[in-house]
């Protein structure tokens, strides 16, 4: 059982990895394929929890506000990375998104109340001289690298509140709220601002790659992993998942070619980056294996 789970966690990681991928195929601009993803991928929970598994969705007012507020940090983080695609390229937003962990160190402690880990201190110093070094590197991604940035920023915001609230309810009622409430917002956001008519401007195969984007690659994982929880460690989850950047490059490298290829310098960042990261949650094993 355990290797059927850690087979089904680097698939969901893969499919993860590949949301990039398709962010680049997809013509529409990063606002309207972040409003038809979560859309979507709304729909697709709802049908799932309550037509398939007929699950109650029912929430108090209280949690409903606080997975609106964590909804708003995932369309945000989102919508930064695909904007950060679509005026770079996979491999700068991919790259950034090593970041998280940088930022989790710092916002992480101060939620949960616990002392900051100088292990966590030394990584997230390594993480900031590589993103300079591309930056040096590869200036001509400037806005690409700021978006990307903003990704890291917004999704450390979202992981580490949402961490507080499962248990609260239901994992499936935290993962349809949070993306409902975000596709809410935007919605409300779009239609105040008269934006919302820009979202007609779609054409189907778009649409069919959206839908694609929002159901296998993105309700799909999220509730996999929910359900992975009850036979692998969440140091485990967690690693496997610093495996998508490595997993993004490395297909955005054969499928677009050209427009992917970086500089040497680059990928030897991205990979300390990377390695930074990994090295940093085999530490915190030990000192767990240590300490029990």
């Amino acid at each position: 059982m355990h290797k059927l789970a850690l087979f089904r966690l680097h698939l969901i990681v893969f499919l993860w990895g590949f949301t990039a991928i398709l962010g680049k195929l997809i013509h529409a601009n990063a606002q309207v394929l972040v409003f038809y993803r979560m859309l979507f991928a709304a729909i697709f929970l709802f049908i799932f929890l309550r037509v398939y598994k007929k699950e109650s969705i029912k929430v108090s007012k209280k949690i409903f506000f606080q997975l609106a507020a964590i909804g708003l940090a995932m369309a945000l983080h989102w919508f930064c990375f695909f904007y950060s695609i679509k005026v770079s390229n996979v491999s700068i937003a991919l790259s950034c998104l090593s970041l998280s962990t940088l930022f989790a160190s710092i916002l992480e402690p101060i939620i949960f109340k616990r002392k900051i880990d100088i292990s966590e201190v030394i990584m997230g110093v390594v993480i900031v001289s590589c993103i300079l070094l591309i930056f040096k590197t590869e200036f001509h991604f400037k806005e690409g690298i700021f978006y990307g940035i903003l990704c890291a920023v917004f999704g450390t915001i979202f992981s580490v509140f949402n961490g507080k609230m499962f248990g609260k309810t239901s994992s499936g009622n935290i993962i349809f709220y949070e993306i409902f409430c975000g596709w809410f917002i935007l919605m409300l956001f779009y239609l105040f601002s008269g934006q919302i008519f820009q979202m007609n401007e779609i054409n189907y195969r778009d649409l069919a790659l959206i839908c694609l984007l929002a159901s296998v690659f993105t309700a799909f994982p999220m509730l996999e992993s929910v359900k992975l929880m009850k036979y692998i460690s969440p140091f485990t989850l967690i690693l496997t998942v610093n495996l998508e950047p490595v997993y993004g490059i490395i297909l955005a490298f054969f499928i677009f070619g050209e427009s992917e290829h970086m500089s040497p310098v680059f990928y030897i960042a991205s990979g300390v980056m990377i390695l930074a990261i990994i090295v940093n949650g085999l530490i915190k094993a030990r000192k767990i294996k240590n300490f029990n």
